[in-house]
């Protein structure tokens, strides 16, 4: 396989961002049930097969996109669903429900970095393009990706995780006010994410708020697997 054509860079990319984001919606989903609401689960989405947690924006040709521009990969799932009047303490709950997502990833990573450590020992002199070439590029990609998706979506606005943590954190007027900025999530996002830089380059969020903590945990995250793979 080509490491410089198309299709080794859209599989090392989506992968394991398909991956990460069916276990940081997953998260979600078990987090409710253990805190009472088994929503997610009779609705069959406490599955890790990613046909029923796909996107077909989110979770494909975005990322495609993405990857084919070599631009930073992010993407999204259909969002587990949790009912908060199934929760004894909804407030609390949804905070608790809404941090395993990220939390989800903070560990894939942690496992990802194990892993390419124990894989990359005896990778020296490897042919590119090569399997062992590929396993390797998914791995490294899976730890980065991780850690992008746990800053990523704490975000501190609706729709992203962060934004429920606010909500359980205002009081209880101002947080229904806050969660119905949900309903403009992805038109919000759009703005935010593609239409704001575009018009402003300072107020780039990416750039400016997730990149920096995300580049800096990858970094602890690599410098892991190389202490392991020395």
């Amino acid at each position: 396989m080509n490491p410089n054509g198309i299709i080794w860079s859209a599989a090392i990319w989506i992968i394991p961002l398909v991956i990460a984001i069916v276990f940081h919606e997953v998260a979600h989903g078990l987090a409710a049930r253990a805190l009472g609401d088994p929503t997610a689960q009779e609705q069959r989405r406490l599955s890790l097969n990613p046909l029923r947690h796909v996107d077909p924006i989110g979770t494909v040709v975005l990322p495609l996109m993405l990857a084919i521009a070599k631009a930073p990969v992010f993407g999204w799932a259909k969002p587990v669903p949790v009912d908060s009047r199934r929760l004894p303490h909804p407030r609390r709950d949804m905070m608790l429900v809404a941090l395993a997502g990220p939390g989800s990833n903070l560990v894939l990573a942690l496992i990802g970095a194990v892993l390419l450590g124990l894989f990359t020992r005896d990778i020296y002199g490897v042919a590119p393009g090569s399997l062992t070439a590929f396993v390797a590029a998914n791995l490294l990609n899976f730890v980065i990706i991780n850690v992008f998706l746990a800053i990523f979506n704490l975000i501190p606005l609706p729709p992203f995780d962060g934004g429920h943590v606010v909500a359980g954190l205002l009081p209880e007027p101002l947080a229904q006010r806050w969660d119905g900025l949900a309903r403009f999530g992805f038109p919000l996002l759009i703005v935010l994410l593609l239409v704001l830089p575009s018009l402003v380059p300072g107020a780039n969020i990416v750039q400016r708020l997730v990149q920096p903590p995300a580049q800096a945990l990858a970094e602890w995250y690599l410098a892991l697997a190389g202490a392991i793979g020395a």
